[in-house]
């Protein structure tokens, strides 16, 4: 599992090059430097926040990078973070531990481990936990930036 957590993490940071410019043959990112400590963010339970049925994880927040964020969500045995909603930014979602039930536009499909599911703009959606342990699983997203 370690391995494929670290190839969405991995993922997630070469997504780094579309926001790079060429520029006189070179590559440059606007505004933000890059070092080894702030693209390395290792699980701590510590900073977890707590929610009303389990937790989340912020491995890259809205304002690390344009936006675009990773997340770990933890959610209880049959219990769900929150009802089924709609919202302008599309979501992939990728199961590591636990049996969730993806729900959108009103059919829903039940995944395990290292199963995706991705939810376009707008379309209403959820995901809950189905079975008897805990459920995780990875949220990628883009947050609309001002």
């Amino acid at each position: 599992m370690k391995k494929v957590t670290y190839f969405f993490i991995g993922l997630f940071l070469t997504g780094l090059l579309t926001f790079a410019q060429e520029k006189n043959g070179s590559l440059s990112v606007a505004t933000k430097t890059f070092n080894i400590e702030n693209c390395v963010n290792q699980f701590n339970k510590e900073n977890t926040i707590p929610t009303k049925v389990g937790y989340q994880y912020w491995f890259a927040d809205k304002d690390f990078l344009d936006g675009r964020t990773l997340k770990m969500s933890v959610v209880a045995p049959h219990e769900a973070t929150h009802e089924p909603h709609r919202h302008v930014e599309d979501e992939f979602f990728f199961v590591l531990e636990g049996t969730a039930e993806f729900y959108l536009n009103g059919e829903t499909v039940t995944g395990g481990p290292y199963t995706s599911f991705y939810c376009p703009s707008f379309y209403e959606h959820g995901i809950r936990n189905v079975g008897d342990t805990e459920l995780k699983y990875l949220v990628i997203k883009k947050y609309e930036m001002n």
